[in-house]
């Protein structure tokens, strides 16, 4: 028998690479995740981690640990939410941004919905302002979006749990469609959208020429002419879908901004079946299940 604390830090050590992190995800002391580790690594029998001054890496009996880890993890949660979830009914009118919906948020929300039959999900997709608004109306319970992170504007300031920081990238079919000494080809969402405004102060602060050749309400839209090769389109770097490569920095590509994904409510506190749909993803991201690969332009 493993015990469940010991799998959760060891898991947390694995997905952060770091001792330091996660004692600051399990919010425990730095001692406390070694001795986890210690007393994990005493109860298989292997070695599980290689730790030296700059990183820490799984050894093979680690990477093999990981996934039984994880599964039993999973069980556990299963099996709480399906003994104290049995009870759980009601509706949840829950919006999430067009990128974060790329992610593997739908098998969240499906596994979600398994366990608590009883509960009704009503699920809307929408640009990041749009979800406040509507949040703000009364209209959804939850939203995941994004803000830009360090502005000090009132929609940015609202309160909400932190679920990532991602930074903003150039994203388009190939870098060939940047071309030295003309307007960089834009692909944007439609105003007021966050992308579309930190490409746009990012371009005009360095003096760089632009146009815009699509713009779209829709993140399948934008990625369409994107894999047409139309132009570069902006992304958070691990939202960045097939068929696109994360573009470098350049003269005509500045570096851009990050922005935060955040987790907010109706109320300060979200209850009854809010609640449990935000400690559903909170826990997913923990353990990077949200994450899609992306390829860099060489």
């Amino acid at each position: 028998m493993f015990d469940p604390i010991l799998l959760q830090t060891f898991v947390a050590v694995a997905t952060a690479r770091s001792f330091t992190g996660a004692a600051v995800h399990l919010r425990i002391g730095q001692s406390t995740v070694s001795q986890h580790i210690r007393r994990l690594e005493v109860s298989t029998g292997r070695r599980l981690l290689v730790r030296d001054t700059h990183s820490v890496m799984l050894t093979p009996d680690g990477e093999a640990m990981l996934g039984f880890a994880r599964s039993i993890l999973d069980a556990n949660e299963r099996a709480r939410s399906y003994l104290q979830g049995a009870r759980l009914s009601g509706r949840i009118r829950f919006g999430a941004s067009e990128d974060f919906v790329t992610t593997r948020l739908a098998d969240v929300l499906h596994k979600f919905t398994e366990r608590h039959p009883s509960v009704e999900l009503e699920l809307t997709v929408a640009l990041s302002s749009t979800l406040f608004d509507l949040l703000d109306e009364g209209a959804l319970d939850l939203v995941i979006a994004k803000r830009r992170v360090g502005l000090n504007q009132q929609r940015e300031a609202r309160s909400g749990v932190a679920v990532r920081t991602e930074r903003l990238v150039w994203a388009a079919r190939d870098p060939s469609v940047v071309e030295q000494g003309k307007p960089l080809p834009l692909i944007l969402f439609s105003r007021p959208g966050i992308t579309r405004v930190a490409a746009i102060e990012a371009l005009d602060r360095k003096g760089i020429p632009w146009r815009i050749v699509c713009t779209s309400g829709s993140l399948s839209g934008l990625q369409a002419a994107a894999r047409a090769g139309l132009g570069v389109m902006v992304q958070p770097r691990s939202m960045v879908s097939s068929g696109l490569v994360v573009l470098p920095t350049s003269p005509q590509l500045p570096q851009l901004e990050e922005v935060e994904f955040i987790l907010t409510s109706a109320s300060n506190e979200p209850t009854g079946v809010a609640a449990a749909l935000a400690r559903e993803i909170l826990d997913r991201n923990a353990r990077q299940e949200f994450e899609l690969p992306f390829r860099e332009a060489v």
